[in-house]
């Protein structure tokens, strides 16, 4: 059983995977719970950021998963090394910090099942955290019950989109100190490119058959 931080995606489906089990005689076991769509064999999803395209051959449990649903699926051709556990703009409140944040600050960002080590590169504006409206623009460092604007760099490829897009991959926490310490929303993400990705050939021939 391995830890995972995937996303799982197709055109109308989207699932977070928590554990990928490899079972004798069965083959690969992602473990999540559905989001959006149907999760039902035969359908081709991709897994993100790791860019794996896989086919589901059965759902455990289930003949369809359905959103809320948690729920194992078989795929074949794919390792649990494939499939595991850009500068993004973020809303943040400072919940409870006994120190000072600043650019550079290393933090760790918990969004839907990613937890990932982040860096502030940079603080761009300090807003009313009721309003919202723009108090001071490339504040020195934030303390607790302070709002701002900020950009950070994630130290590993992770699936998110802004809030507007996608309100389940926009939202998170940050935590230091083995507590949360502030909560925010995504603005925007400055995403790189993919690339070809792996494609599994049970994948390739469903979507040849489509």
């Amino acid at each position: 059983m391995h830890p995972c931080e995937c996303f799982l995606y197709s055109s109308r489906l989207a699932a977070g995977t928590q554990e990928v089990c490899k079972i004798g005689g069965i083959s690969t076991v992602p473990v999540g719970r559905v989001e959006t769509g149907v999760l039902k064999p035969g359908v081709v999803v991709t897994f993100a950021p790791v860019n794996v395209t896989i086919e589901v051959k059965s759902a455990e449990m289930h003949h369809e998963a359905l959103p809320g649903d948690n729920v194992g699926f078989v795929v074949k051709n794919v390792s649990v090394k494939d499939v595991h556990h850009g500068n993004v703009a973020v809303t943040v409140i400072i919940l409870n910090h006994p120190g000072q944040i600043s650019a550079g600050y290393a933090l760790v960002l918990d969004c839907h099942t990613a937890h990932v080590a982040c860096k502030v590169a940079e603080l761009k504006e300090k807003i009313d955290p009721r309003s919202g409206k723009k108090l001071e623009d490339g504040p020195k460092f934030l303390k607790s019950a302070d709002a701002a604007i900020i950009d950070m760099v994630p130290g590993k490829p992770m699936c998110v989109e802004s809030f507007s897009d996608s309100p389940l991959l926009g939202r998170f926490a940050v935590c230091d100190m083995r507590q949360t310490v502030a909560v925010g929303v995504i603005k925007a993400v400055n995403k790189k490119a993919a690339g070809a990705g792996k494609v599994t050939s049970s994948a390739q021939k469903t979507q040849k058959a489509k």
